[in-house]
């Protein structure tokens, strides 16, 4: 099915950032999606607009009960000018998910996918071409209502910006590099029952208290713990956790409290491609930390869509700390990056028919 939406072009453009010093999320574009719904009329009146603030009612239910959601994709350029999308087929999918469990309207795929490549076509002169740099698109739904009580709401925006972004970590510029990571052994990311599968801003908003006390001691990022026993790995920040042990790959089971990475998935597809045991089940962080020691965790690593692959070099859990692979990109954790990049830029073929052009 064809879509068409309503364009109204900014009448001030703003002058492109220098690609080469773009960092993450700051920078936004000319134009932005709108599309209302209201309960009886479904999805309606999608549109391109300039980029700018939005006036909603001090009483909208997003502000007081936090009936939202967004998701994270990313444009490429190729070499030769193109501007693609990475699977944004799975974002649609998850974002019904999300909805679903947020007593939001499900939304079609394909007018989820038009509405972002329309936004990205008309923005496409903003897709940077330095290295370690992309087009951030940031899809989501807000509940705005103006009306107070604990309900779900009957009208809704969904809206997609976009801004032009250097490497998710900083010290990532030019080449890969590990990480130094926090476990969190106190406050918990999600729980059986709740909202961890769902991309949703109080899971973000629950994280930050966490956040700080791993940059108190200069790591980067905190790897979450269950919820019951504190004791079973489970994500990375908000990425999808690996570790390679002897010949095996593990992460944690999608069974309720895992965001169901679109990057995780691509990466064990291609370990499964390559022959590699890819293991989706429960691993202790005892067990992470005796691997650690004996020299048996070759590598660990994060997969998301802001960082790709982002290498874990050191982890501090009880106030001691563990060097994974003397704190060097592994070999795998790098060939991972190497190749999902090159598909997303076009460098490399992609034979299971992840990429859609936008132009």
């Amino acid at each position: 099915m064809s879509y068409e939406f309503s364009i109204t072009r900014n009448p001030n453009p703003k002058p492109k950032p220098d690609p080469n010093t773009l960092v993450f999320g700051q920078v936004f574009t000319d134009h932005m999606f709108v599309m209302d719904y209201d309960e009886g009329k479904g999805w309606h009146d999608g549109r391109i607009v300039p980029y700018g603030d939005i006036q909603i009612s001090p009483a909208s239910s997003v502000l007081h009960y936090a009936q939202m959601m967004f998701e994270g994709m990313k444009a490429y350029r190729t070499e030769d000018g193109h501007v693609q999308l990475f699977r944004p087929e799975m974002n649609a999918r998850r974002l019904n998910r999300t909805n679903e469990r947020m007593c939001m309207p499900q939304m079609d795929e394909d007018l989820f996918v038009a509405a972002v490549k329309a936004v990205v076509k008309q923005d496409a002169d903003w897709v940077p071409n330095a290295p370690f740099t992309s087009l951030y698109v940031r899809p989501f739904i807000i509940a705005d209502d103006p009306a107070l009580g604990v309900k779900s709401a009957k009208h809704f925006r969904f809206m997609v910006i976009l801004c032009p972004s250097g490497p998710y970590y900083a010290a990532n510029r030019g080449k890969l590099s590990t990480t130094r990571i926090f476990v969190e052994d106190e406050f918990i990311r999600a729980a059986h029952g709740g909202t961890g599968y769902a991309k949703v801003g109080g899971n973000y908003a629950g994280s930050l208290r966490a956040s700080q006390k791993a940059h108190e001691v200069d790591c980067n990022d905190v790897l979450w713990l269950d919820a019951i026993e504190h004791k079973y790995v489970e994500e990375v920040g908000s990425s999808n956790a690996f570790f390679v042990m002897d010949d095996e790959v593990i992460t944690a089971p999608l069974a309720g409290t895992i965001l169901p990475g679109i990057t995780r998935d691509s990466v064990l597809t291609l370990l499964r491609d390559w022959g590699i045991r890819a293991s989706e089940r429960k691993i202790s962080i005892d067990d992470v930390v005796a691997a650690a020691k004996s020299g048996k965790l070759k590598e660990a690593f994060a997969s998301g869509t802001a960082a790709v692959i982002s290498p874990m070099g050191v982890l501090r859990y009880l106030g001691k700390e563990y060097t994974i692979s003397n704190r060097e990109v592994g070999t795998l954790s790098q060939k991972l990056y190497d190749t999902i990049t090159g598909i997303q830029t076009g460098k490399i073929a992609d034979p299971h028919g992840w990429i859609q052009r936008v132009v």
